[in-house]
């Protein structure tokens, strides 16, 4: 069976994330997100709330594609994670040179760590590559439509975040 691991914060999803999951799922026979709890970014969604949100985007896409997504919260190094899901590789969406520059170094880290995971980019779709969580939520706290860089239930609760 091929697992893939899909980490990132979520906070929130957007649908940059969902078309990366989407793609992933034609890669992989089962592809876990991994929601990092990652407390040095301080996320606007509790773990519990942004858990919630990944696993009720998810529904629809394991509908349509008919494979199989497991949500899985983490704190430990993504290398740990991904060996503790069983993940031969790890899915990671690219948006733009800096994203790059980023990633980079991350998979040399985590292949002197562990060579036998591999690292797979995926670019986001051209109408999605300028979505980010955080220009989202600053769209959102500003009173922005966001309705078009995030499925709808997320564009009510950060409404309801902001309010």
């Amino acid at each position: 069976m091929r697992i893939g691991l899909y980490p990132g914060t979520f906070d929130p999803v957007t649908l940059g994330h969902t078309d990366i999951i989407q793609r992933a799922m034609a890669l992989v026979d089962r592809l876990v997100i991994g929601v990092a709890i990652n407390r040095d970014k301080g996320p606007l969604f509790s773990l519990e709330e942004r858990v919630a949100m990944v696993k009720a985007e998810c529904a629809g896409i394991i509908a349509t594609t008919g494979g199989e997504i497991v949500v899985h919260p983490f704190e430990n190094l993504l290398i740990d994670c991904a060996r503790d899901v069983g993940a031969g590789v790890i899915i990671r969406g690219l948006r733009a040179v800096a994203d790059f520059e980023y990633e980079f170094q991350m998979v040399g880290m985590n292949r002197l760590l562990d060579a036998s995971i591999e690292t797979v980019f995926m670019m986001a779709d051209a109408r999605r590559q300028a979505i980010a969580s955080r220009l989202v939520k600053e769209i959102a706290r500003l009173g922005g439509d966001i309705r078009n860089f995030v499925p709808a239930p997320v564009a009510d609760a950060l409404a309801t975040k902001f309010r």
